[in-house]
């Protein structure tokens, strides 16, 4: 994410072993079993999965002993009546015996739930829903869900973070935000460490334009009522999707094989934000000889102009931008940051939200290397720059052990960034490009912490860097400028 003006905020059994009748042998004889011993599964102890996901910082955000493999979305919204009817399936696999699991819904009133389509007890805890299937759902094996909902989205208030969700607009609507914004329409395990598929279909009345995330699938129209389709196949974590409903300039094309879509608001004039985000793949193309191979299906960014949102966010494949990134003129350096957040925050995801500074001080790394890519300003000469004026509260706030109230602040980017200059000083620039590829390649699609991050440099390097960490993650005071080990 980027900042702007302040803080944003499921047989077949097979012959084998096992003679059975049919295998070409005769079926042995059996005893008669003994009716008064328990069935395996009388002998299971089922419980109610965990109303939290265990982050540190979060502790009820998400939810425990399930693991989500593809959502399929389906909403209609109108701007009209701010109503949204939606009908999210979801795919899991229980990691636990369950009697019942949660998913995060905040507002909307849930009107049916299904689990392999008998029909599941629900209640409502604050902005928990849980389930309760028919039969409890056994360690190890496939469920689908299906959860039918409706009513007016309204975003989530966090008094430290802001507001982040479902905004109704002057012309449609957008849901965005981090660390949360998903579970405001629709049900969801809302914690980057459970990422999934997604399918989207989204009915919007006939005029309007609703983007998301992934590949366009098209759309398709129906008397007064458009229905646009996306896909994202690659797995993504919920506070990554987003849609933005309303009237847009369109930009289509294709690069490397891949659907370009970009959509500018039309609230806005034609200009800057047009020719910004027109250079996507320009800057993702520098980025993607830096990083490794880009990690998604498709390029593409979305422009809104709302005062609420005064940030940039990485949302998967399409980063959306607050349309006052441009207000002074053209802005690659804000695109750099948010495409850099495709391979670090979006492909390679935190496991807790402590970590964000692998998502930000790489993605702020990344708008210095493009700045001197395009001739304005060397790496050295802006780490320099920031190391000199950095405020005291940068220095006293550690990037890797931010706290929630500072998950967002100027340390986690600016010092953020400064520790992945100094890293790139202490190791050179042979391992420590090689670290950057190598952590986009091992943990592509996944989630991953600063443990692992520094593990690897290690390995790479060959070289014992926890002092390192230790001075420009933990520390509280302004560490020495840094030199080769």
């Amino acid at each position: 994410m980027a900042r702007r003006g302040g803080r944003r905020r499921l047989g077949l059994l097979l012959c084998g072993g096992l003679l059975l009748a049919g295998c070409g042998a005769t079926e042995p004889d059996r005893a008669t079993p003994d009716p008064t011993s328990p069935s395996p599964t009388a002998e299971r102890s089922f419980a109610p999965g965990a109303p939290g996901a265990g982050d540190p910082y979060f502790p009820s955000y998400g939810n425990g002993g399930y693991d989500v493999a593809h959502y399929t979305v389906q909403v209609r919204y109108d701007p009209a009546t701010d109503r949204l009817t939606g009908t999210t399936t979801l795919r899991a696999t229980a990691t636990a015996n369950l009697s019942a699991f949660n998913l995060d819904l905040a507002g909307l009133t849930v009107r049916s739930v299904s689990v392999d389509g008998a029909k599941a007890g629900h209640s409502r805890t604050g902005d928990e829903l849980v389930v309760t299937p028919a039969t409890g759902l056994t360690s190890g094996n496939g469920f689908v869900a299906e959860v039918r909902y409706d009513g007016q989205p309204a975003a989530l208030e966090n008094d430290v973070l802001g507001e982040g969700g479902w905004l109704h607009t002057a012309d449609g609507a957008i849901a965005l935000g981090q660390p949360e914004s998903a579970s405001t329409w629709y049900p969801v395990n809302d914690h980057p460490s459970d990422k999934a598929t997604y399918d989207f279909e989204i009915t919007v009345p006939k005029g309007l334009t609703a983007v998301s995330n992934g590949v366009p699938k098209g759309r398709s129209t129906k008397g007064d009522w458009t229905t646009w389709r996306w896909s994202e196949g690659a797995p993504m974590a919920s506070y990554l999707t987003t849609v933005a409903i309303g009237k847009f300039r369109i930009t289509t094309g294709e690069h490397k094989g891949r659907p370009v879509y970009s959509a500018v608001t039309k609230q806005v004039a034609e200009g800057a934000p047009d020719r910004s985000i027109a250079r996507t793949v320009e800057v993702a193309d520098y980025l993607e000889s830096i990083f490794g191979p880009y990690p998604f299906e498709a390029y593409g960014g979305v422009v809104v102009a709302d005062d609420r949102i005064r940030y940039a966010l990485e949302t998967q494949g399409r980063p959306v931008y607050s349309a006052g990134f441009f207000r002074q003129g053209d802005n690659t350096g804000v695109v750099a940051h948010e495409l850099a957040h495709q391979w670090y925050g979006d492909s390679v995801s935190v496991q807790r939200w402590q970590d964000i500074w692998l998502n930000e001080g790489m993605a702020t790394y990344a708008e210095w290397l493009w700045a001197e890519h395009a001739g304005e300003s060397t790496v050295q000469h802006t780490f320099e720059q920031k190391y000199a004026t950095a405020s005291s509260q940068v220095w006293r706030t550690p990037p890797g052990r931010p706290g929630v109230a500072n998950l967002f602040g100027r340390s986690v980017y600016e010092r953020g960034g400064m520790a992945v200059h100094a890293l790139r000083v202490a190791i050179g620039d042979s391992a420590f490009f090689t670290v950057l590829r190598t952590w986009a390649a091992e943990k592509k699609h996944g989630n991953a912490t600063t443990e692992e991050f520094v593990a690897l440099a290690e390995r790479v390097s060959g070289k014992k860097l926890g002092k390192l960490f230790d001075a420009w993650l933990y520390g509280t005071e302004r560490p020495p400028a840094p030199k080769p080990l």
